[in-house]
C-alpha cells in the first residue's frame, strides 16, 4: 500500500495551515491541524456503474465531457451522500443516457490505487429503448459484444469490466469479480491480452 502525502493544506475547521505527519498511533501520513489538533482523512473516492443489458447487447456511452473526451464507456459516475452504490448507479445511467434500468447483481469491484478510485460495476436490465444522450453524453448506443469499441474505450476500467463480461457471457457465467486495475495503454480486444 502507497501512502500518498495529504492534498488539503488548510485545516476545514479553523482556516490553519496543516502538517503532513503520522499522528500518534496511527500507521499513515495525515493532514493534522496544530492549532485545534484536527486530524484529516481522505479516501478514496467511489465511482458506481452498470452494464445495461437488452437482448445479447450493452448499452454504451461516448463522453461529451473531460477525461476522456469522445470516447466510450459505460454509465458510470461518482456516488452522491446518502445514496447506495445501485441508486447512484442507475441514477448514473439516467443521467448520462436517458435510460431506465434495474440492477440485476453485483458484476465487479475493482481498485483504482493510482487515483484513489473504487469501482463497483453493476448488471443492469435495460427497462425499454427510450435512451438518448444525457448532458454528459455525445451518443449513447446500443452494441453487441463483437461490435464493442475496444480501442476507443475511455479508460483501463472499463476494458478490464467488459474484458471480463464478454467472457463470462462467452462462458455462459456469471461471476462477481475483484481486480487492481493498473493505469495501462488500452489493448485492442480481450482476445489479444
Amino acid at each position: 500500500m502507497t501512502n500518498l502525502l495529504t492534498r488539503i493544506k488548510h485545516c476545514p475547521q479553523c482556516g490553519t495551515g496543516v502538517e503532513n505527519k503520522i499522528p500518534s498511533g496511527d500507521t499513515l501520513h495525515r493532514a493534522v491541524c496544530p492549532a485545534c489538533q484536527t486530524i484529516h482523512y481522505e479516501n478514496p473516492k467511489i465511482v458506481a456503474g452498470c452494464i445495461p443489458e437488452w437482448e445479447n447487447k450493452i448499452l454504451l456511452c461516448r463522453r461529451a465531457i473531460e477525461p476522456r473526451l469522445g470516447l466510450w464507456t459505460i454509465p458510470a459516475g461518482f456516488m452522491e451522500l446518502g445514496e447506495s452504490t445501485e441508486e447512484a448507479a442507475v441514477r448514473e445511467t439516467l443521467e448520462e443516457a436517458n435510460a431506465d434500468v434495474r440492477i440485476h447483481t453485483l458484476f465487479g469491484l475493482f481498485s483504482l490505487p493510482h487515483v484513489s478510485q473504487v469501482y463497483v460495476v453493476y448488471r443492469a436490465h435495460l427497462l425499454n429503448l427510450n435512451y438518448k444522450p444525457g448532458p454528459e453524453s455525445l451518443e449513447v448506443q446500443l452494441v453487441s459484444l463483437t461490435d464493442i469499441p475496444w480501442a476507443q474505450l475511455a479508460f483501463p476500467v472499463i476494458h478490464e469490466s467488459l474484458s471480463r463480461y464478454v467472457q463470462d457471457v462467452q462462458t455462459a457465467r456469471s461471476n462477481t469479480h475483484s481486480a487492481v486495475v493498473p493505469p495501462q495503454k488500452h489493448r485492442s480486444s480481450p482476445s489479444s491480452s
